[in-house]
């Protein structure tokens, strides 16, 4: 078993989720928000993220000589707007012929944090609607976490067993 963690280099990846846009036309009027349509659609933007992460599992898999992946586990943001069930759903769609086909899924949410300068701290948002300081009320738009889209670890099965459960950890 292989683990990569972010810090290794090799495993460092940052999730581009590309956004979608969609135009729905009829006789000439304005476009239909792409919110509107995706409600009732498949979650695009969570299928291209399932999709990104996969598509990285693998190749890291295949780097290693993995003959599959274990475990991935993601950090994602609030102010994301990633809906988990959605990504899980995305996930276990696809991942069917993939070494990533029987993975465990683990998704590490990360709450909005903000700089207050008032009270001079990080204080940690409990909503992503009011960007205020929960502690003294100031605003502030001096935003610390919460945008977060990445991979955090993968693990993979590797073919050079070493520990006595016949797997191999990297860190």
């Amino acid at each position: 078993m292989a683990i990569f963690q972010a810090e290794d280099s090799c495993a460092k990846a940052r999730i581009d989720s590309p956004w979608v846009t969609l135009h729905r036309y009829y006789r000439g009027s304005p476009p239909v928000p792409a919110t509107a349509l995706l409600a009732k659609a498949l979650p695009v933007h969570e299928l291209s993220i399932a999709t990104s992460v996969l598509t990285t599992a693998s190749d890291l898999a295949l780097e290693h000589g993995a003959s599959r992946v274990l475990s991935i586990t993601l950090r994602i943001g609030r102010l994301t707007c990633v809906h988990e069930e959605a990504l899980r759903y995305s996930f276990e769609l696809i991942r069917a012929g993939t070494p990533s086909a029987e993975a465990t899924l683990t998704i590490i949410p990360v709450p909005v944090r903000i700089w207050c300068p008032t009270c001079e701290n990080e204080q940690d948002l409990s909503g992503i609607q009011h960007l205020a300081c929960p502690m003294c009320g100031t605003r502030s738009g001096d935003i610390r976490a919460g945008r977060e889209l990445d991979i955090e670890s993968i693990t993979l099965d590797t073919p050079d067993n070493e520990t006595p459960d016949g797997h191999t950890t990297h860190s």
